[in-house]
């Protein structure tokens, strides 16, 4: 189970990205694009072959999926359900989301709480409420990584009318929510320690989420938030593995 439930995860990322570049590039929204390169939008790849890319991707969660809820529970074919049209509903289809500023609560919800208690449910069976606090902690540095990943788009995003959570909000405001989530998750952290002791190592990944926390106080902008969105995906794998490695040893 906890291979399929891997299958599934790691194909619904590849795949959300997929439709994030086919849809983003079709509407034009990465035509002056500062981040990394884009299939679509550079014109690599020709648009239907992202979006087939994209389609197979989900294809192979649903199946992956299938398998687990023929093991487990038939009921979670609707939450694979929703989380396919979720990853494909975020920029894509006529009323994006995305575009709505909702993108950093669905991150949360399904790359965070769904996810990790979803892959708990599918491996033992049981529907524990306290693997909602570990969830919290991964929904909480996914959608960190969106949040820098917004900041950075925001003179290009609100020209194009995507209008995120960082365009809504402007730049001070998202810059204090980032370096607020690095704390929230270290609250989450403690508060789990309290059932699950060792998962207090995740307090090490401080070391790794200084310099991103504090290169985005310092106000940096455009081209050099790319490598701050390095340093905070790094912080995510790094405390995201403590995290488990504590939860598992506790």
């Amino acid at each position: 189970m906890l291979f399929l439930a891997l299958v599934v995860s790691v194909a619904l990322q590849v795949g959300v990205n997929l439709a994030n570049d086919y849809s983003d590039g079709v509407r034009g929204t990465d035509d002056k694009r500062v981040g990394p390169l884009r299939l679509v939008g550079s014109g690599l790849v020709a648009p239907r072959d992202v979006k087939r890319a994209a389609f197979l991707c989900f294809a192979v969660a649903a199946m992956a999926g299938l398998l687990i809820a023929a093991n487990t529970s038939w009921w979670l074919i609707a939450v694979g359900a929703a989380s396919i049209l979720s990853a494909w509903f975020y920029t894509g289809g006529p009323r994006p989301y995305g575009y709505a500023g909702f993108g950093e609560v669905f991150v949360f919800v399904f790359f965070g709480l769904v996810a990790t208690v979803g892959t708990a449910y599918a491996v033992t069976g049981v529907f524990d409420v306290w693997a909602f606090l570990p969830g919290s902690a991964v929904g909480i540095l996914a959608t960190q990584l969106l949040v820098v990943n917004n900041l950075r788009d925001i003179p290009t995003d609100g020209p194009s009318g995507k209008l995120t959570l960082a365009v809504r909000m402007g730049d001070r405001a998202t810059r204090i929510l980032f370096v607020t989530l690095s704390f929230v998750f270290f609250v989450i952290v403690v508060v789990s320690s309290l059932t699950e002791r060792w998962s207090l190592i995740a307090i090490l990944g401080l070391i790794v989420a200084w310099k991103p926390n504090r290169d985005v106080l310092r106000g940096v902008s455009g081209k050099d938030l790319v490598p701050v969105l390095g340093g905070t995906a790094r912080f995510q794998m790094t405390a995201g593995a403590l995290l488990a490695i504590g939860i598992a040893v506790s």
